[in-house]
């Protein structure tokens, strides 16, 4: 059946944008080379876009002759500016763009455990606002909030789980309402982080990984075949709550601290680190599992002390990590594991290789590991391509005509 056309028409302005996306700026003779359709079709199209708001001139080639043919055109930057938010426990990250992707302001705020509902969301959309007030926009087009807990697949809203403090929820609504021509969505921040490696991290290479996030928490983002997979309610990669060998009991319903969590979270971290005599000043159980990963770390370096507590302390991260990761190959059989989150990263290559060797030790599949590319950008960056996916699915939806 041949398309109409019209729906001709909207097929191939979006390939141009596309290409326009990835490429840069473009002649109208390179459009038709990359897109094989005929130069009167890429003339029409160029005008259309034009016409549109989407593309305009952005120069000229050097290498062709003055005129017509040697035009550039470029997508339009600031047609659409985007804006992320990364939301944890202790505070907000926000980070503003344009179409290309070029980061235009970046702010944050401390959102402590003990800041009341309404003072924390309004912080939190004060911030919003300054940030896209600083990248030269009013409005933003699309708002990606990247956030702990569970997305209902269905509905796209952050589940009424317990463990999340109660202004995560409304943080949506009151962006809507502060931003009512914005497109607001949440999404998971280990998925977020996923889907940063998968586009621009340690996974840029492979089609099929699963991303291990350590940090205050344990969670799993699961990408197979090219595709993020968040299951049935949204709950894929809920490792928190896997039952492993080793914690005190077995996790409940509404309590991952007898799972996998207990073993490798944040706090179990810090007491890991205590049985092998090494401390670090107090702070958020976060960040005082990862200092303390680290400096064992650096402790293992080049000139370093011959103090074998560090190196044992890291063995015994690296034992129980590899129970959840062992876990995850035999059931999905992914092929590479990416350890990221605080604690994911203050391990680096020391702590990933010592897990690969454990997991080709105990798993019969070849999986490779390595540490994350992205560091705590990850989620931040992730919300940033996502709110660019959307707003380019709008702006380069077919159009009629």
């Amino acid at each position: 059946m041949r398309a109409s056309p019209s729906t001709a028409r909207a097929i191939n302005d979006r390939l141009a944008l596309r290409l326009l996306q990835s490429e840069g700026p473009l002649t109208a003779t390179q459009l038709k080379q990359l897109t094989g359709l005929s130069r009167p079709t890429v003339a029409d199209l160029v005008e259309r876009l034009a016409a549109a708001g989407l593309i305009e001139v952005a120069g000229e080639s050097r290498a062709q002759r003055r005129g017509p043919n040697a035009r550039l055109y470029g997508i339009v930057a600031d047609r659409a500016h985007l804006a992320a938010l990364d939301v944890r426990t202790e505070g907000v990250a926000v980070a503003v763009a344009d179409l290309l992707g070029r980061m235009l302001a970046e702010g944050s705020v401390p959102v402590g455990p003990d800041t009341a509902t309404g003072p924390a969301v309004e912080r939190t959309v004060t911030l919003v606002e300054r940030t896209v007030k600083e990248a030269g926009a009013e409005q933003p087009h699309t708002v990606t909030i990247g956030a702990p807990g569970l997305i209902d697949p269905a509905t796209g809203d952050l589940h009424h789980t317990t463990g999340l403090p109660e202004w995560h929820r409304r943080l949506v609504a009151a962006l809507q309402e502060r931003f009512p021509a914005a497109r607001v969505g949440v999404e998971n921040e280990t998925n977020l982080a996923a889907l940063a490696e998968q586009r621009d991290g340690a996974a840029r290479d492979r089609d099929s990984f699963v991303l291990l996030w350590l940090g205050l928490g344990i969670g799993a983002a699961l990408v197979l075949d090219g595709t993020l997979r968040r299951g049935a309610s949204g709950g894929a990669g809920e490792l928190g709550f896997l039952p492993v060998p080793g914690t005190a009991g077995l996790p409940s319903a509404t309590d991952c601290g007898g799972g996998f969590h207990g073993l490798a979270g944040a706090s179990a971290v810090t007491a890991l680190a205590a049985e092998h005599g090494l401390t670090a000043p107090d702070a958020g159980r976060e960040v005082r599992a990862a200092a303390l990963v680290r400096a064992a770390v650096r402790a293992q370096g080049p000139g370093a002390a011959g103090d074998p507590a560090p190196g044992r302390f890291l063995d015994a991260l690296a034992d129980r990590i590899t129970v959840g990761a062992a876990a995850v190959a035999s059931v999905l059989d992914p092929g590479c594991v990416v350890l990221a989150g605080e604690i994911g990263r203050a391990g680096g290559v020391a702590l990933a290789d010592r897990v690969r060797h454990r997991l080709a030790e105990m798993s019969p599949l070849a999986t490779e590991v390595r540490p994350t590319a992205l560091g705590g950008d990850a989620v931040l960056r992730g919300a940033l391509l996502t709110a660019r996916d959307r707003a380019q699915d709008e702006l380069f939806a077919p159009r009629g005509g």
